[in-house]
């Protein structure tokens, strides 16, 4: 994998603002979060990895983040298409974390292999408040898995870094709600 410059990682992050913002990934008005919270914008990178030329953006620019990690993970469905494309970039396993665990079959709250004491970093699609990304650290955890990092598109800046850190891992974006803010100008 080549890593990039300074300089070459910035024009790739204001490629995919630009790509996200022309495809209407981020739209402005009144909205309702996730969380309940209140926004005046809302981030549906679910548009954004529907288009293949902005999938593959993604994947690649977060491809050099993910280097030193052996497994990725990402929880259902935000961020399902991104770790399975990054996970083709890479050539790195990954896992499929559930919402709910299953009521049959094997009642897993995933679909992958979790090997006791391996290492995985958790992409995220978006991150707001942190709720979903530390519930997908905990089922990592419960499962054996060693979690310090989680890789998102977007932070909406709304206090998952922090809630992140509480746990004891560290979140680092491509892109931030602010950055998306100015990009629109």
């Amino acid at each position: 994998m080549v890593s990039r410059t300074a300089s070459e990682a910035q024009d790739v992050r204001t490629a995919l603002a630009q790509r996200i913002l022309e495809l209407g990934a981020v739209r402005f008005g009144s909205f309702t979060l996730t969380s309940g919270a209140h926004s005046d914008v809302y981030v549906d990178i679910k548009r954004a990895w529907t288009d293949p030329d902005c999938l593959s953006m993604i994947a690649q620019a977060l491809a050099p983040r993910v280097a030193d990690e052996p497994r990725l993970a990402g929880m259902e469905l935000g961020a399902v298409p991104i770790v399975v494309a990054l996970a083709l970039t890479t050539r790195k396993p990954y896992v499929v974390l559930r919402k709910a665990a299953k009521e049959h079959g094997t009642k897993q709250p995933f679909e992958g292999e979790v090997p006791a004491g391996s290492r995985f970093v958790l992409i995220e699609d978006v991150t707001s408040t942190g709720g979903s990304a530390v519930r997908s650290v905990e089922i990592l955890r419960a499962a054996g898995a060693v979690v310090d990092r989680t890789l998102s598109v977007v932070d909406r800046e709304m206090g998952a870094r922090e809630a992140l850190a509480h746990v004891g891992v560290r979140l680092d974006s491509l892109l931030a709600l602010s950055e998306l803010r100015g990009a629109r100008a």
